[in-house]
C-alpha cells in the first residue's frame, strides 16, 4: 500500500471515466503527519488516550491501542490511521491514503465514491471531536503556527547574520545566542512552533 502526501491548501481531483470525485484537504482528509492544537479542556473530557482510543471506534474500523495508548484503525481511503495526545497536549496524527492505481481500483469498485465522501465525514468528525476544533478553526490554528514558525526562522538567520557582521558582540553573547538557536533548531524539528517569548529572547540579544 501507498502513502499519499497532498498539500492541504488544494483540492485533490480524481477522474474515474467522466466522472470526477473532488475530495477537500483544506483540514478535513489528513497529510501523511500532522499535530492539532487541542481546546483547554478537551483532552481531559475525552480521558487521554484511552478516551482517543474508544473515541476512534466511533469512526474507523479494525481499531487497537498499544501499551503506550497509541490507537490504529483504517477506514476507506485511510489504510492507516495512528493518533496520540502528546506531552504537550498537542493530538499527533499519522496517516496512510490510497493513491494512484489503488485509489482508481477503490472509486471504481461499488460505493467506491460513496465510501471515500464518507471517509472524509469521518476523518473530520473525528477531528472535531478529539481536538475541540471545527475544520474552520483548526486551519486558522495551523495558519498561526506557520506564522510562528516562520518568525523563528526568520529571527535564526538574522542571529547567524548579525554574529558574522558584529564585532561588538562579547563571546558570552555569542555562546547564549548559539543555546537559543540550538533550541529553536530543536522546537522546528520535532514540529513544536515555538513561542513569541522566545524568538522575542533571541531578537533581544541584538
Amino acid at each position: 500500500m501507498v502513502v499519499a502526501t497532498v498539500n492541504q491548501s488544494k483540492p485533490l481531483r480524481i477522474k474515474v471515466g467522466i466522472t470526477t470525485v473532488r475530495l477537500m484537504f483544506n483540514g478535513v482528509l489528513p497529510l501523511h503527519m500532522e499535530k492539532f492544537s487541542v481546546r483547554r479542556g478537551v483532552q481531559k473530557e475525552i480521558g487521554g488516550n484511552a478516551g482517543l482510543a474508544k473515541l476512534a471506534t466511533e469512526y474507523f474500523e479494525q481499531v487497537s491501542a498499544d501499551s503506550d495508548g497509541v490507537f490504529t484503525a483504517s477506514y476507506g481511503l485511510l489504510t492507516k490511521v495512528t493518533g496520540y495526545y502528546d506531552s504537550d497536549g498537542k493530538l499527533v496524527v499519522d496517516v496512510n491514503q490510497l493513491k494512484g492505481d489503488d485509489l482508481n481500483d477503490f472509486l471504481s469498485s461499488d460505493d467506491g465514491r460513496k465510501k471515500a465522501m464518507e471517509s472524509r465525514k469521518r476523518w473530520s468528525g473525528f477531528l472535531d471531536i478529539s481536538t475541540g476544533y471545527n475544520a474552520k478553526q483548526r486551519g486558522d490554528k495551523a495558519k498561526e503556527e506557520a506564522k510562528k514558525f516562520s518568525k523563528a526562522k526568520s529571527a535564526i538567520k538574522m542571529a547567524h547574520k548579525s554574529m558574522e557582521m558584529s564585532s561588538k558582540l562579547t563571546p558570552e553573547i555569542k555562546e547564549k545566542a548559539l543555546t537559543m538557536i540550538a533550541d529553536l533548531e530543536t522546537m522546528i524539528e520535532n514540529g513544536e512552533a515555538p513561542s513569541e517569548g522566545r524568538v522575542k529572547k533571541l531578537n533581544d540579544l541584538f
